[in-house]
């Protein structure tokens, strides 16, 4: 996914009520960016970090530059959670996540279980698999060498797995695609102790059948790309 301007670098001042940033420019002028991020940020809204904005290009828009990247102990580490879906389904495209290859259409933001949406609904395998259903993470939280998942706790993430489990129970094939946007791991990782109703979930819709996969992400200025298999340590 290649950025569709150039991104302007800056220093973080400060993170505020969740989805504002404010942003120093190199020439002194202080910016307001928007923060498309609704999780704790754990370890990314140091101020004075560097990080990089890209240009509003919708004139409606009240903020002028939507927060993307932020630079933690010499990483890059992509903060937009707008992304993660576009990223799976262009590495899909591309050939580059072998566990949901061989389907010959992808539909995205289908309606499933109880007023969700699937992220994406792979279909018509060649070797006549079910229907895929992926759910996608963003992975943004990395303690030690591990990328973890939540951030914060998640009613909403605990929901979708129990539906991923009764698509699997259905007949269906569930996946989990949790999408680090840092190169900076090795494994992933369940943060359990940020939310243990998660972990639970996630345990028991492992049990019914459902799949998960986790894969980092290459990052620059201008463009990320998922590029790598994560080690899944989450038993």
């Amino acid at each position: 996914m290649k950025f569709d301007h150039p991104l302007l670098p800056g220093r973080l001042v400060k993170r505020y009520k969740r989805f504002l940033a404010d942003v120093s420019l190199p020439d002194g002028q202080i910016v307001t960016a928007h923060c498309m991020n609704s999780g704790s940020m754990l370890g990314l809204a140091t101020p004075g970090s560097p990080v990089w904005l890209s240009p509003s290009t919708n004139p409606a828009n009240k903020l002028k530059y939507k927060w993307e990247l932020v630079e933690i102990d010499g990483a890059l580490v992509g903060i937009n959670t707008g992304h993660p879906n576009k990223l799976g389904a262009e590495a899909i495209t591309e050939g580059l996540i072998p566990e949901l290859g061989g389907y010959a259409t992808i539909r995205r933001e289908v309606k499933y279980g109880t007023n969700s949406r699937i992220d994406l609904l792979l279909e018509g395998h060649q070797n006549g698999l079910p229907p895929a259903h992926v759910e996608i993470k963003s992975v943004t939280l990395k303690r030690g060498p591990e990328a973890e998942f939540p951030d914060a706790v998640t009613e909403r993430g605990t929901k979708h797995l129990r539906e991923m489990a009764e698509i699997v129970k259905n007949g269906g094939r569930a996946i989990m695609f949790y999408i680090a946007q840092r190169a900076d791991c090795t494994h992933f990782c369940l943060a359990e102790d940020i939310d243990p109703r998660y972990a639970q979930a996630f345990r028991a819709a492992r049990d019914a059948g459902v799949e998960a996969i986790a894969y980092a992400c290459d990052l620059s200025p201008t463009e990320i790309r998922v590029a790598r298999p994560l080690a899944l340590n989450i038993d």
